[in-house]
């Protein structure tokens, strides 16, 4: 929904959970996760060196994540990096490091940015915020898709418990807790088309810039 608009309207895209989903990749490809925790000082010198960027593909228009130059949008979207991610994206100093980067990503320009903290904390006065939702069933349903077409055999209670327990680590952490911006549009798009989101999206985007 993002990409779309960004696309649509020639604005930057910023997935900000492919950023902490980059870092808690660093984590697992150093070995930093140690029973039901991570290292945090290894992690805490890690996540201030690495490099995290984003590159649009000319032919396919998509986006990708690239980790200290590597393409690893893949690897970021599997379940062994969607299980540790909360975990990582609770820590104070990550969230510090990354949202200074997103900031300095949307300063100078026009910027579509997703994230579960975009409106509270990285860009307090944006100038549209929108509060997407969904049913945590749609949503496993739609992340199982999305895994299969990637190639990536998946059952479908395990991404809906791990659906679930993100949503409940992330509403509950104390660092940028998950929560709509009391100025925010809400959008439960759980019985809508790609086609209805994109059109509902565009219209309230020219009200907020006036286009």
């Amino acid at each position: 929904m993002g990409r779309d608009l960004a696309r649509a309207v020639g604005y930057a895209y910023i997935d900000s959970g492919a950023m902490y989903r980059a870092v808690t990749l660093y984590a697992l490809r150093n070995c930093l996760f140690e029973n039901d925790g991570v290292d945090v000082e290894r992690l805490r010198e890690g996540v201030g060196t690495a490099d995290i960027s984003f590159r649009v593909d000319r032919g396919t228009g998509r986006t990708a994540t690239y980790l200290n130059g590597e393409d690893v949008e893949e690897e970021i979207r599997g379940m062994d990096v969607a299980a540790r991610v909360s975990l990582v994206a609770s820590l104070g100093f990550v969230r510090r490091v990354l949202v200074a980067r997103q900031q300095a990503m949307g300063r100078d320009r026009g910027v579509v940015m997703d994230g579960r903290d975009i409106g509270t904390v990285v860009f307090p006065d944006a100038e549209l915020k929108v509060f997407v939702t969904a049913s945590a069933a749609i949503r496993a349903q739609r992340r199982v898709a999305e895994l299969r077409l990637r190639g990536q055999e998946v059952r479908y209670e395990d991404v809906l418990a791990n659906v679930r327990e993100r949503d409940r680590l992330d509403m509950n952490r104390e660092e940028s807790p998950l929560r709509r911006a009391a100025d925010a549009v809400e959008l439960d798009n759980s019985h809508m088309t790609i086609h209805e989101q994109q059109t509902w999206l565009l219209e309230r985007f020219r009200r907020a810039t006036g286009e």
